[in-house]
């Protein structure tokens, strides 16, 4: 009998549950804000993920792409650039992807989502949000009252747009304003591409920087359905599909030790101070993020 006469008569021999090939869906997670870094949390952006979205559509025998998403947006351009990636391996890969927010998909985390052939939330979900958006402080009377002279010098009239202890000029906040049309016009033909003649309200309605709550996302045509990951995966797979998480790696405590090796015998203390300063005002500016969403 030859080899692979015998292998089939072994397989014979074994249970079906032992020798049945069972559907595999790589699972990818992306949470928190987009190209922000805080100190607990790599920063959500292309440098970060892209071995991760490579690794799960080079997975041998995936039969679709999962991506569970929980951010409330950030970088317009990370979000551009991690939806790119994507979308370009699924269609290399001829790979399905299914896409399912959580708490928030909003803003930069529901372009990633519109990376999905279909779009799932859950009915409590947040979604939607698409619109661009600047904010910050001005503080020209407080230098005035303390008497603190603000000097500044430039080569170029613009290198000080929106100096916050500078007043705010005219000029700099029509720049500003044209940019964010820019952004949000890209936006916007994102959403339509993706989504096509799924939406089933007007552009006045839909593309206001409103969001809405899953069951009304699903109504307004951002997404196809309410559901979540395993549902979802085992109504198309059947009841045997098996998941595999692909981590994208990161985090304080990795940092944390690339920056204990980075010393001669401990921490690199002319770089820590700066460093952490750093962290506490990318938490702030995550959490304002997240709070806009009540969360």
């Amino acid at each position: 009998m030859s080899e692979n006469g015998l292998m089939t008569v072994l397989k014979s021999l074994l249970p079906k549950s032992w020798t049945k090939s069972r559907p595999l869906v790589p699972v990818l997670r992306f949470s928190g804000p987009i190209g922000m870094s805080s100190p607990f949390k790599q920063e959500l952006s292309l440098p970060t993920v892209a071995a991760a979205i490579d690794k799960a559509f080079g997975m041998r025998g995936a039969k679709a792409v999962a991506i569970q998403i929980n951010s409330p947006g950030g970088a317009a351009v990370q979000s551009t650039l991690i939806h790119k990636r994507i979308r370009a391996l699924a269609e290399e890969k001829d790979l399905k992807v299914y896409t399912f927010c959580e708490d928030v998909a909003a803003s930069g985390g529901y372009m990633l989502s519109l990376a999905g052939d279909e779009i799932y939330a859950d009915q409590s979900s947040i979604v939607g949000s698409i619109g661009v958006i600047a904010a910050g402080f001005g503080f020209p009377g407080l230098m005035e009252k303390i008497g603190v002279e603000r000097r500044v010098y430039t080569a170029g009239k613009s290198k000080d747009t929106l100096d916050p202890f500078l007043p705010e000029k005219p000029a700099d906040v029509e720049r500003i304003k044209a940019i964010q049309v820019d952004v949000h016009e890209a936006f916007i033909d994102m959403v339509k591409s993706r989504r096509g003649g799924k939406l089933t309200k007007s552009d006045d309605e839909l593309f206001t920087g409103a969001f809405w709550s899953g069951k009304v996302a699903a109504e307004l045509g951002l997404i196809d359905g309410l559901s979540d990951l395993r549902t979802k995966m085992r109504e198309v797979f059947g009841e045997d599909v098996r998941f595999k998480l692909v981590s994208t790696g990161g985090g304080w405590l990795r940092r944390s030790k690339k920056s204990v090796s980075a010393g001669a015998g401990g921490f690199d203390l002319g770089q820590w101070p700066q460093g952490f300063a750093a962290d506490v005002i990318s938490a702030i500016e995550a959490r304002s993020l997240w709070s806009r969403f009540g969360l």
